[in-house]
């Protein structure tokens, strides 16, 4: 499957989430949320997806704990805040960097629509 169309399933899961329930949520309910929906809709999900920190000769294993990654391809950053700064989007670059994927998602449910809430990051694509 292409990263478009993973990207296309994975916002029609922030939609149906958001629709049903509304912003005001903790992140770790909305992370719950869409790997259950994105399962349903029969794609692979990890959550929580250690993401290692090469820097000098020194490997941090740890380094970063990406929310999701559907189908090995798309990063999904999650985040219910009042306002997204720009550190969360730089975020999301440096996971997509460091981890060599080609899209990210970042997802902002703690927003009145959902549509102003997502952004699409891309690296190299």
């Amino acid at each position: 499957m292409h990263e478009n169309d993973i990207s296309y399933l994975i916002r029609k899961a922030a939609f149906t989430i958001h629709t049903a329930l509304g912003p005001g949520l903790l992140e770790s309910v909305y992370e719950t949320l869409m790997s259950h929906e994105l399962r349903k809709a029969g794609l692979t999900v990890k959550t929580q997806v250690a993401l290692p920190v090469l820097y000098d000769g020194i490997r941090l294993e740890n380094g970063f704990r990406m929310d999701l990654i559907v189908e090995d391809k798309v990063v999904v950053e999650l985040k219910s805040v009042e306002v997204l700064l720009e550190v969360h989007h730089m975020q999301l670059l440096t996971y997509l960097k460091l981890s060599g994927h080609k899209l990210g998602l970042l997802i902002n449910f703690n927003v009145p629509t959902i549509k102003a809430g997502i952004f699409r990051k891309v690296n190299d694509l």
